[in-house]
């Protein structure tokens, strides 16, 4: 497992979403990532018995409303000082799918780390790869349409 540098500005800024803005049971939980431009960017899960978003996915939204499309690396922070908090099995699936190279930050205060979205995920299933075969199926199936065919009368 390959390990990066840890940007500890971002763990600091998910710390400080979560001491601030995580209140009661409905959000407890805070995310923080650097866009590929440099510029942070937070948000705080949505927690609902019928499985409201984490942070991470949460993020993934906020990041796209402010036009940035490509994260270089996240980290989640728990509230009630939990510290740095590892994505989730359906996060790190959707992470992968969203930004295969990301960089995530893990582990506990001593041994914080930042590894490779796909070192969380070993051997996992790529949905880029399905939608390439899906569209690839679909055209052996249904070829273009030729610039004459249905102008027959």
């Amino acid at each position: 497992m390959q390990t990066d540098l840890v940007d500890h500005e971002l763990i600091q800024a998910a710390a400080h979403v979560a001491r601030t803005r995580c209140r009661g049971d409905n959000h407890t939980m805070a995310a923080a990532a650097r866009a590929r431009d440099g510029r942070i960017v937070t948000a705080v899960n949505a927690y609902h018995f019928t499985g409201g978003p984490c942070a991470e996915l949460v993020l993934i939204g906020t990041a796209a409303s402010q036009g940035a499309y490509e994260l270089e690396t996240i980290v989640a922070v728990g509230d009630r000082d939990r510290g740095v908090v590892p994505p989730c099995g359906r996060c790190r699936q959707v992470l992968l799918d969203y930004f295969p190279a990301l960089k995530v930050i893990v582990g506990g205060e001593d041994r914080v780390r930042t590894v490779a979205i796909t070192d969380l995920l070993p051997e996992s299933y790529v949905w880029a790869d399905h939608q390439l075969d899906a569209e690839q199926d679909t055209a052996r199936r249904d070829p273009a349409p030729s610039a004459d065919r249905g102008n027959d009368a």
